[in-house]
């Protein structure tokens, strides 16, 4: 008898832990599938090319990215040295970075445009002309840039930090003074905190050399 009563609590136990097993499993499920579409609806875009390393970093996670890998809103963006990485946000928007460039996708949503922090480095903002494009705003140590244009650079560029606008315009505000770039246009700020020169024509050898820093 006591052979009996202890193979039934025996039994009982372990459909007491499969059980506790079984649910926990499920609410780690639960969680994962929460998590995952959260992050879905947070999707700012995805990598379209790449040129030897680059990451992505969001609270804990830190993701080697390469082509085809998605982008969500909120990611610190990072290139090694001598790498580029081009980004295709929302339905047609590229960004093309750098080597050893950080920027921190702060927002993006395909109906109310975006805001990003390039925190180091260079990049190619392109967006095709003629199709509609939401609000961006471009935010570093020396600049804030409100996207007016279809095309253009900021970055590193003569020793100083450029702004060069190859279609449409962007507006470049530091130290309380706003200057619109027109195409073929740049500015310079030498250092965060000073205002922006005046616009004037860049010329080609600079031009080229901007365009080389992120391609």
């Amino acid at each position: 008898m006591m052979t009996a009563l202890t193979n039934l609590l025996l039994r009982e136990d372990t459909r007491s832990r499969f059980k506790s097993r079984a649910f926990i499993f499920s609410m780690v499920m639960c969680c994962q599938l929460i998590g995952s579409q959260a992050r879905a609806a947070d999707s700012a875009g995805d990598v379209e090319d790449l040129k030897g390393s680059a990451f992505a970093d969001a609270g804990q996670q830190h993701r080697p990215l390469e082509k085809a890998s998605p982008i969500y809103v909120g990611d610190r963006v990072s290139t090694a040295a001598a790498s580029r990485l081009t980004m295709h946000l929302g339905a047609d928007t590229i960004i093309k970075l750098g080597e050893n460039t950080q920027l921190v996708i702060d927002k993006f949503l395909p109906q109310t445009g975006g805001e990003i922090s390039l925190e180091s480095g260079s990049l190619l903002f392109d967006h095709p002309p003629g199709r509609p494009r939401k609000p961006m705003q471009i935010r570093s140590a020396y600049a804030l840039m409100a996207v007016r244009g279809t095309q253009f650079f900021a970055g590193p560029s003569n020793g100083v930090f450029g702004v060069f606008v190859q279609a449409g315009s962007v507006e470049v505000t530091g130290a309380g003074t706003t200057v619109t770039l027109g195409p073929g246009q740049g500015t310079n700020l030498d250092r965060p905190g000073a205002a922006p020169t005046p616009p004037v024509n860049w010329g080609k050898p600079r031009i080229d050399a901007a365009y080389d820093s992120v391609r």
